[in-house]
């Protein structure tokens, strides 16, 4: 017999078959109607919880944007705060959905802890604070001093590296959390704190009683992509989370708010209604509906409208946006095209 004629069946059956069925995390947030979300113990503009016990920050924003996706309601999330030593286990062992806590995308992370990193959502780099008293004005200055550090984070290995590789004999004082490390620091235990950039900008916003008498040095000695992790082997979750980050990155370029985007659904502009799920049913693909998106950006806003609202101007860290502007606007933030 023709070997075509044997293959033609299965041919067709492939070109006809369903797409594959939802993942087992979709399927798990829709039964229970909640996202398990990993978040930080604490670190304002990005995740922390006020005295009501609601919580705030970009990263909050994401988990929001994607339970609204999901579920159809941004406050069905379960707020899950893990410590740096935890947050990867956790999310290993199935604790939460989806760990979104100003954590750093790394080879070593991506590839050999059966993690995803779904993309960046902030770029951010690792610097110093010091006492002005000091009188430390540069990094270069910190030869042999000791520098208050928290374990577990990429901020150590990166402080080993910048004290190696500019001879300073730097000498880590490492502690296991983050609140301890930062009051090792304002107890005169080290010359100076390191972490990353915004965090140390929050820090003298938000801990400090007299920011005047602190300074962050200019120098940044390291890259650090910021971004949501998911487990690896679920496709359609992976595809999930990062979509609906891209979705608000979208939102932004397009000129979607969270204010005007039900009087954009009569856009006359073929993207904005493919983004809204007017002209095209997008969420099929994703196995969601076709209003996923426009879900996700009424409960949070635009991926402009989250930095501003957490780190940016309306907030009280008033941190330029820089490297996190939109592409287009010299900035680093791009989406896909959602199409």
């Amino acid at each position: 017999m023709d070997l075509r004629f044997c293959l033609l069946p299965a041919l067709l059956a492939l070109l006809l078959s369903p797409p594959a069925e939802a993942g087992k995390t979709l399927d798990a947030v829709k039964a229970r109607k909640e996202l398990f979300c990993g978040v930080s113990t604490g670190l304002a503009g990005f995740s922390a919880s006020d005295s009501r016990g609601n919580w705030q920050g970009l990263d909050v924003d994401i988990c929001k944007a994607i339970a609204a996706a999901v579920v159809g309601d941004p406050s069905r999330v379960r707020w899950t705060p893990v410590n740096a030593q935890q947050r990867f286990a956790s999310l290993q062992s199935g604790e939460i959905d989806l760990l979104s806590r100003n954590t750093t995308w790394t080879l070593t992370r991506d590839a050999s802890l059966g993690l995803h990193f779904t993309g960046v959502v902030f770029y951010d780099g690792q610097g110093f604070m010091v006492a002005k008293k000091s009188k430390i004005t540069a990094a270069r200055q910190l030869a042999n001093a000791e520098v208050c550090v928290q374990s577990g984070t990429t901020t150590e290995k990166n402080l080993s590296d910048y004290s190696r590789a500019q001879n300073l004999k730097l000498k880590p004082v490492v502690f296991e959390s983050f609140e301890a490390s930062l009051k090792a620091f304002f107890s005169g235990r080290c010359r100076a704190y390191t972490t990353d950039a915004t965090s140390l900008a929050t820090i003298l916003q938000r801990e400090v009683k007299n920011p005047g008498d602190y300074a962050i040095l200019p120098e940044l000695i390291s890259k650090e992509p910021l971004g949501p992790v998911v487990r690896r082997g679920d496709d359609e979750w992976f595809a999930i989370v990062k979509w609906v980050v891209n979705a608000l990155i979208e939102a932004e370029e397009l000129g979607i708010t969270q204010a005007n985007v039900d009087a954009q659904k009569a856009s006359g502009d073929p993207a904005v209604l493919r983004l809204l799920g007017v002209a095209e049913d997008l969420g099929k693909s994703l196995q969601l509906d076709r209003d996923w998106a426009y879900r996700a950006i009424k409960a949070v806003g635009n991926y402009g409208e989250i930095y501003e609202r957490n780190l940016g101007s309306a907030s009280p860290v008033k941190l330029a946006r820089g490297a996190n502007r939109l592409w287009s606007k010299g900035g680093l933030i791009y989406a896909p095209p959602l199409r």
